[in-house]
């Protein structure tokens, strides 16, 4: 086969979208005569690193844009030279992250910035406005010499935005340019900076979404790219809230922790010194630094709204690590308790044979407390746990030492034990899920039908995989979740009204910027962005209430959080309150099945 450049290939130096890169890895694969992905399989292998089924839908079908590492080797696998992947990747670079990529390399940057100068114009412009250029050179150079305009705060003048590790963390309130944080991001903070503007700071309150907001280091990076969905969900609470005439404005600040939440304290340190700042929203994921910034803002009085954290006693008791309660932490996630006592309602009557596999270490080498709390809960809840024994195969994997690899191993000894297996208690990140499932259906006793019982992080996992259809290895996947879009919309919902209040909300236009609907399906982040921030809105605005025309502060907030009995929200995932754990309640569980 010759892979010599080819007039059919895409141009990368064409492509405008991320939605548009993934398209084109697909058409150039084809262009080079790789029809299916079992053949592209095989040949990635021979040409040295094996790119399995799963892994490549994943990336094509599932992520905004694939991780850096995956397009490498799978341009090197559809045949192209270093000299013919360069184009692709320069591609690649623009689209995660102008902004990013200059600063990253400001000389390669200016270079080509000024390559691109007519120079005819600039004599003409340092002849007739030398003045008014000289003025602007010296505010520059000050701003370089003291520090306040550099590469330590993403070229930007905002002290609070620091660059790590090749990205930028921090906190804007969208006013330090729409890519600051990576294209994806753009819509929302172009959003952001308008609506912050209009709500102004006189009279107005501030609340802060603090998670990850990049995937620079994808090996860190849990969130799977849905961080983008959890911002713009956020971002439509916020400006229902401020259309409605409701007093005070609230602005809102978007705090991005790193893409593996190392950045925590110093985000948080910021956090706790902002005027205004009645509560923060998000937190991450429930790994080991999201419960410290938990304790450090609780220790501030700042209330918290957890939307993703679904770690049993990751809530105001405090029990997740023992270390005393987590004050004015609420959530409006599913526990992984509950999660798993509704899983257990789903399997079928009769004898079963469980195995498990686990792992509860981040990316970060520090506790993993979601994954870690969901295999304790396989353990211990009545209806799944009475499918293991003191035999059960129990296999754990660290995700430092690489899971991709770890993965053909672990489901060929569910071959190897001596004992009909057909259910898999999976206690890890849905990040490794789709490598586990396509290793299963490569197991030698692949014809026996094996059901994956998982966490609710599943949701991200493509329905589209190859392990999911092929009648020759029987793989099912259940988790537990909200309802599906469809159930939210139907007539079944009695707050449907609510649900389609936030989708038409959702996809209206956002200050000239628009958010892609299919954001709204396969994840619930959209989701849990909007009512986490409608959760502390409301708080918000009932304690204003009682304020005399006075905005209310962190502590008013915190006390009215609490006072959310009921059905005090009014959630797009219907209506519920917060109990005195801190726990939502009417939880609207359902069960998936891929």
């Amino acid at each position: 086969m010759t892979q010599s450049p080819r007039a059919s290939d895409p141009d990368p130096q064409r492509i405008t979208g991320q939605q548009e890169y993934r398209t084109a890895l697909t058409d150039l694969r084809v262009a080079r005569g790789i029809k299916s992905l079992k053949e592209f399989e095989r040949v990635s292998e021979a040409r040295g690193k094996r790119l399995p089924q799963a892994t490549v839908s994943q990336n094509l079908n599932k992520h905004p844009l694939p991780d850096r590492a995956f397009v490498c080797d799978y341009l090197r696998a559809c045949g192209l030279t270093d000299a013919e992947q360069e184009p692709w990747m320069q591609a690649w670079d623009t689209l995660h992250g102008g902004r990013r990529r200059w600063w990253q390399s400001p000389g390669r940057w200016i270079k080509s910035a000024a390559g691109r100068l007519d120079r005819n114009a600039v004599r003409q412009l340092v002849r007739r406005r030398w003045p008014v250029m000289g003025i602007a050179l010296v505010v520059v150079a000050a701003g370089l010499t003291t520090g306040t305009y550099s590469w330590n705060h993403c070229w930007t003048f905002n002290p609070d935005l620091s660059a790590q590790h090749g990205e930028c963390t921090g906190v804007t309130d969208g006013s330090d340019g729409a890519d600051v944080f990576g294209a994806g991001l753009a819509p929302v903070l172009k959003a952001l900076k308008a609506e912050n503007d209009d709500a102004g700071h006189e009279g107005a309150v501030t609340l802060a979404l603090l998670t990850p907001l990049g995937s620079v280091d994808s090996d860190k990076d849990l969130t799977l790219h849905q961080y983008i969905r959890e911002a713009e969900g956020a971002y439509t609470a916020l400006e229902q809230a401020n259309q409605q005439g409701n007093r005070p404005k609230i602005r809102l600040l978007l705090a991005n922790m790193g893409s593996g939440e190392q950045q925590w304290r110093q985000v948080v340190d910021r956090l706790k010194t902002t005027d205004g700042l009645v509560g923060v929203i998000g937190l991450g994921l429930s790994q080991q630094e999201s419960v410290q910034a938990a304790r450090h803002l609780s220790t501030a009085g700042i209330p918290m709204v957890a939307d993703l954290i679904t770690a049993d006693g990751f809530d105001t008791t405090g029990t997740i690590d023992h270390e005393g309660p987590i004050k004015g932490l609420v959530r409006i996630t599913q526990p992984n308790a509950l999660q798993l006592a509704a899983l257990a309602t789903h399997i079928p009557p009769g004898t079963h044979t469980a195995a498990l596999v686990r792992s509860s270490v981040t990316p970060n080498g520090t506790t993993d407390l979601g994954t870690k709390t969901l295999d304790h809960d396989f353990r211990t809840v009545d209806g799944v746990r009475k499918y293991l024994s003191k035999s059960s195969p129990d296999f754990e994997f660290n995700p430092l030492g690489g899971a991709k690899a770890i993965m053909p191993t672990i489901t060929q000894n569910l071959c190897n034990t001596g004992q009909r297996i057909d259910l898999v208690y999976y206690a890890a990140r849905a990040k490794y899920l789709p490598d586990f499932l396509d290793a299963l259906r490569h197991r030698s006793c692949h014809e026996q039908k094996i059901t994956v019982l998982a966490g609710s992080d599943a949701a991200a996992v493509d329905p589209g995989l190859p392990a999911f259809h092929d009648k020759g290895a029987p793989v099912t996947l259940l988790y537990a979740n909200y309802p599906t879009p469809a159930w939210l919309s139907s007539s079944n919902n009695r707050d449907r009204d609510l649900y389609l209040g936030f989708v038409n909300a959702f996809t209206a236009t956002h200050h000239g910027q628009q958010f892609p609907a299919s954001d709204l399906t396969g994840s619930y982040w959209a989701l849990l962005g909007h009512d986490a921030v409608l959760t502390a809105a409301t708080a918000i605005h009932n304690a204003a209430a009682n304020t005399n025309g006075t905005p209310p502060n962190r502590y008013d907030v915190s006390n009215q959080l609490y006072a959310l009995t009921n059905d005090a929200v009014p959630g797009a995932s219907g209506r519920f309150g917060i109990d005195q754990t801190g726990n939502r309640t009417n939880q609207n569980i359902t069960v998936h099945q891929d």
